[in-house]
């Protein structure tokens, strides 16, 4: 685990800045790798531009449907699409049934770095809003906010980002500091994550043919170590389907068996994310500061996010 950075962030109650952990500048989120990249790499074919539409089991395996691309057979399906799994809707059920909203939105997006070349990153506290700027890692003269608020579940198009912005801007609005001026850049976004911080709970990982990783099984927005577990998910799925010489079914329910209690474990973080970066009042503001101050509080933070995601033991398999 990467201990946290530090930056001044300003409690409105208070008056001096205060030395707080920030988030990277791209938190839950994963490098970016060009369609190139991928194109290039023999072995997987990869599609871009299409999505999965429909599921249906047969007697050898699952014929899939696509929203643009023919209908094509596969002997099985692994969904690893993330906490909104396509996946998991068509072969378990709607959304709503497995997925439980945690009481806070998280966003990021691209600015131009106004704030000098030095890295780091600051950020402004107040009661359920949390707004942090810090440089970008690749390009100096690039910034990239991050952005947490306590909301009930709102209603939205995921694939409508003009409307998401208005909703990120009307939650901060009126907040002092430096948000003016990243609300400012948000209009001029040309990309934008914009999610509640949320978690999946699926009672069984698989089902016929089908079957779930990483936080399309067992995740959470932000703190839920969903990248990590999904990896540790894939090389055992991929193992326990050798070991069991293609059997589905054994390898499947052995896959899960094995890291089900790791992946609640690390799955637990989430429901403390949005509390931690907004907390819902001035006092709890002051708490989590005195807290923070602490050298033994975060050294003790640190090592149960460790002792979290090293609990599992991973075979070797031939």
């Amino acid at each position: 685990m990467t201990p946290p950075r530090y930056g001044p962030l300003r409690d409105p109650d208070r008056g001096p800045d205060l030395p707080r952990p920030c988030p990277d500048p791209d938190p839950g989120l994963a490098p970016t790798l060009p369609r190139s990249a991928l194109s290039g790499l023999a072995g997987p074919e990869y599609l871009f531009g299409d999505s999965i539409t429909g599921l249906t089991e047969t007697a050898s395996g699952v014929r899939v449907d696509f929203r643009h691309g023919v209908p094509r057979d596969f002997g099985l399906v692994i969904g690893a699409d993330g906490l909104h799994s396509h996946v998991r809707r068509l072969a378990f059920g709607p959304e709503e049934t497995y997925v439980t909203h945690l009481g806070h939105y998280a966003a990021t997006w691209q600015l131009p770095n106004a704030w000098g070349p030095e890295g780091g990153t600051v950020g402004h506290t107040a009661p359920g809003r949390f707004a942090s700027v810090g440089v970008d890692g690749r390009d100096p003269g690039l910034a990239r906010t991050f952005c947490v608020f306590a909301a009930p579940e709102l209603s939205y198009d995921r694939h409508d980002p003009d409307q998401q912005k208005r909703l990120i801007a009307d939650a901060f609005s009126g907040l002092g500091w430096e948000v003016p001026r990243l609300l400012a850049s948000l209009r001029q976004a040309p990309e934008l994550y914009f999610d509640s911080i949320s978690r999946a709970d699926v009672p069984t990982w698989s089902k016929g043919r089908v079957c779930l990783i990483g936080d399309a099984a067992c995740g959470a927005t932000i703190g839920g170590m969903g990248t990590g577990t999904a990896m540790v998910a894939a090389y055992v799925l991929a193992g326990e389907l050798a070991r069991a010489r293609g059997d589905h079914r054994v390898a499947f329910a052995r896959y899960e068996s094995r890291l089900r209690k790791y992946a609640e474990g690390c799955q637990a973080g989430g429901g403390r994310t949005g509390k931690f970066y907004a907390p819902a009042t001035s006092a709890g503001i002051r708490f989590r500061d005195a807290l923070l101050s602490r050298p033994l509080f975060l050294n003790a933070m640190l090592r149960m996010g460790e002792r979290v995601s090293t609990t599992v033991e991973l075979p070797v398999y031939e």
